[in-house]
Parts: C-alpha cells; sequence; structure tokens
C-alpha cells in the first residue's frame, strides 16, 4: 500500500540525507543540513507499506510562491507512478491551494512535471539567482 504523508515527524531523516547527499543537485548534503531544509519545509514523504521510498519538499508563503525541491524516488521503485503520487499529492495539498506560482528546476524529469502544469518559464530573462559555493 502507498501512502504520501506530510507528517515530519515519519520522516526518516537518514534515509533522506544518505539519498540526497550522492545527487547532482545535494552533492555532500550533511545530516545537519538536511534536517534544517527540513524543518524550514513543508514536506511529503511517500511509503510503501510504511517503508520510506520517496521524500519531497516545498518552501512556499503558503499564497504567492511555492518552489519544489529535493524530489526523488529511490532507485528500486522508479517506473511505478510512485513519483506522480508524489507530485499529484504536492500540487493537490489542500494547504497549498492558494499557491498561485510553483516553480522547480530539473536537469531530467521534465516529462514528469509536464503532466501537472509545469512548464519552461515564460520570462526567463527575468530571473536571477545568487549562489554561495
Amino acid at each position: 500500500m502507498v501512502t504520501v504523508s506530510t507528517d515530519k515527524n515519519k520522516l526518516n531523516v537518514m534515509f533522506v540525507q544518505q539519498f540526497l547527499k550522492d545527487t547532482y543537485w545535494a552533492t555532500g548534503r550533511t545530516m545537519t543540513e538536511v534536517q534544517i531544509t527540513i524543518d524550514n519545509s513543508f514536506c511529503f514523504g511517500i511509503y510503501l507499506n510504511e517503508k520510506q521510498i520517496g521524500f519531497a519538499r516545498v518552501i512556499t508563503d503558503y499564497v504567492v510562491f511555492a518552489y519544489v525541491m529535493d524530489v526523488f524516488i529511490v532507485e528500486e521503485h522508479r517506473g511505478k507512478g510512485y513519483s506522480s503520487i508524489l507530485i499529484n499529492s504536492m500540487t493537490t495539498e489542500p494547504k497549498l491551494k492558494e499557491v498561485k506560482i510553483w516553480r522547480l528546476a530539473t536537469l531530467d524529469a521534465h516529462f514528469l512535471y509536464q503532466k501537472f502544469g509545469f512548464k519552461a518559464l515564460e520570462n526567463p530573462e527575468k530571473m536571477m539567482e545568487k549562489k554561495i559555493i
């Protein structure tokens, strides 16, 4: 049975950190850093028979803007529709229903997010960033 929960107490933070530390977007992220990101985000855990198989988080003000980050399903459970279940849960979450602008960054999962209405930025020339690495 697959379930999605926003209960942070159910999250296996070590599981999340062990996955994220090896990704292209969160290489080397420490346990402390993962815990801080969880503490300061609206989080979603996806579970198969009560065992966590994925994670996602949303940074938001709950009205105007939401940024989707750290979305993953572990390798052995990919290709089974679980990522769609996770994204659908985020985009239909009642606490996020007022959000007007959703954003995310992805290198290789455009096909997944397009199913939920995400598309390329209309005016990317207006976007700016500051990176401290």
